[in-house]
């Protein structure tokens, strides 16, 4: 339908098992994110899209490991294993995606000194990345999202959906999570009371 949009988040490299940040199962659900493909007139995807050094790397902080939480100028950072450089494989588009259809790539996670896990803003949840105003000039009123991960980018996206007034839906098949410290049902939980419709 013309007023709907598919959201396909971070289907990379660096988020399937291998990868630098392996999402366990994250290739498993390829065949039901092209399902989603072909029955979206309008499909986007995200691409996490770090320079070297990115602040939210665990190896750009003395003394400090992957997973551990620091204080950023704009508030709690998880520390992530170095992943997603721009260029490299790991970066890339899994080749089973039947990526083509996509209308728009939104790159997150460039800015050097700030992390963005949603599709609409940087993690200081003020600046944006530009898919709100583009699904508003397209007409878009409802948008569908799947991708890797649950608890972290395909969440915070589908929250920043709803505050842009769009009916969301995330297809959960479609996803798999991290669950780092509980974050699935955490995550979960505050979806649903978004307003999140959780399939």
């Amino acid at each position: 339908m013309a007023g709907q949009a598919l959201v396909v988040i971070d289907m990379q490299y660096d988020f399937c098992p291998g990868g630098a940040l392996a999402v366990a199962g994250g290739d498993v659900i390829v065949p039901a994110v092209n399902r989603l493909i072909s029955t979206h007139e309008h499909v986007v995807l995200t691409q996490d899209w770090h320079p070297e050094g990115h602040s939210s790397f665990a190896s750009s902080h003395q003394g400090k490991s992957p997973f551990e939480t620091i204080d950023m100028p704009y508030g709690p950072q998880t520390l992530w294993p170095d992943h997603c450089i721009q260029g490299t494989r790991g970066a890339a588009f899994h080749d089973g995606l039947n990526w083509t259809r996509a209308e728009l790539v939104i790159r997150k996670g460039f800015r050097r000194d700030i992390d963005s896990y949603s599709a609409f803003f940087e993690n200081d949840h003020t600046t944006p990345t530009g898919l709100g105003g583009y699904l508003r000039e397209r007409g878009i009123t409802e948008v569908t999202l799947c991708g890797l991960a649950t608890d972290f980018c395909v969440a915070f996206s589908a929250i920043d959906a709803v505050r842009h007034g769009l009916s969301t839906t995330v297809v959960l098949e479609a996803c798999r999570g991290i669950d780092l410290g509980g974050s699935m049902a955490a995550m979960t939980e505050k979806m649903k009371a978004a307003g999140v419709t959780l399939v």
